[in-house]
């Protein structure tokens, strides 16, 4: 275990350090003091026992720089703190950590509970039967939320994919030229559905679609991904980008598809073609 977590002594010289290697070569002790939450006068005595030590260099007065050996004490202090707050979030914090479920039957509190994902909500079933299972610190009846603690093992989930359907801008047409009932199978498809641009929300209110939401698109539907949702989202060319900029970013499968009549001005066509494959 890092010094810094034995006592009280070695953890101020570790954050003095750090101070100084953050700060150097100017270094103001009274700022120092502030950060750490000690006197000017004993920041002055811990860097004179750290000259002493080999761990900083005094180069003139208030110019202190960090030596090798500084630096490597410093790495140890720090891998040994990197081990106690992973032994504290892996370990510690995940056994205690509390979630609520869907009860799909009554559960009693202290009863073990098999987790599952369905519709992109977890759901607690009574019984040690799945690969991934709890135990239920609350009573429920079936239908009512449940607080699950004690996490062990993997919930078994396929991640969702998302589809984006991509629209003329109103410039060039916007919803008067895409196939409504081509907009309304594609969505039929999805577990939600999002939109992103004025011609997306028309687009679907013609096609008798009320979107999940209009808002934070790429967000929306890279969430349900990770909750093994599929979704579809509904974007202007114009805004294409930042949906999928999003998704890639988040590492969700996606796919761009382009939807407007066969008929449509040509140079609206060019313009959704050179964007998509940008």
């Amino acid at each position: 275990m890092s010094g810094a977590l034995e006592d009280k002594r070695t953890a101020t010289r570790f954050r003095i350090l750090v101070e100084i290697a953050d700060r150097q070569p100017a270094v103001n002790q009274g700022e120092i003091a502030e950060a750490v939450g000690v006197t000017s006068q004993a920041v002055s005595e811990y860097i004179r026992d750290l000259v002493a030590e080999g761990y900083v260099d005094k180069e003139a007065r208030s110019r202190y720089t960090i030596t090798k050996e500084g630096v490597d004490w410093l790495f140890q202090e720090a891998k040994g703190l990197r081990r106690f707050v992973n032994h504290v979030t892996d370990d510690v914090l995940e056994n205690v950590k509390e979630d609520a479920a869907i009860a799909t039957d009554a559960i009693e509190p202290g009863e073990t509970v098999t987790l599952s994902i369905t519709n992109g909500l977890l759901h607690a079933t009574p019984g040690d039967v799945g690969p991934a299972t709890g135990v239920a610190t609350t009573a429920a009846d079936s239908g009512d939320e449940v607080s699950v603690t004690g996490f062990e093992g993997v919930i078994q989930m396929d991640p969702g994919h998302v589809t984006v359907i991509q629209l003329p801008p109103a410039r060039s047409g916007g919803s008067q030229v895409v196939s409504i009932d081509e907009l309304a199978t594609i969505c039929a498809g999805g577990d939600i559905v999002v939109a992103t641009g004025v011609e997306a929300v028309v687009a679907l209110r013609r096609a008798d679609i009320t979107p999940t939401t209009s808002l934070a698109a790429g967000s929306v539907a890279a969430d349900g991904a990770t909750r093994g949702l599929d979704s579809v989202v509904v974007a202007t060319v114009d805004l294409v980008g930042q949906v999928t900029d999003t998704l890639r970013d988040d590492n969700v499968l996606y796919e761009v598809t382009q939807l407007a009549d066969a008929d449509v001005d040509p140079d609206m066509n060019a313009n959704i073609t050179h964007r998509d494959s940008e």
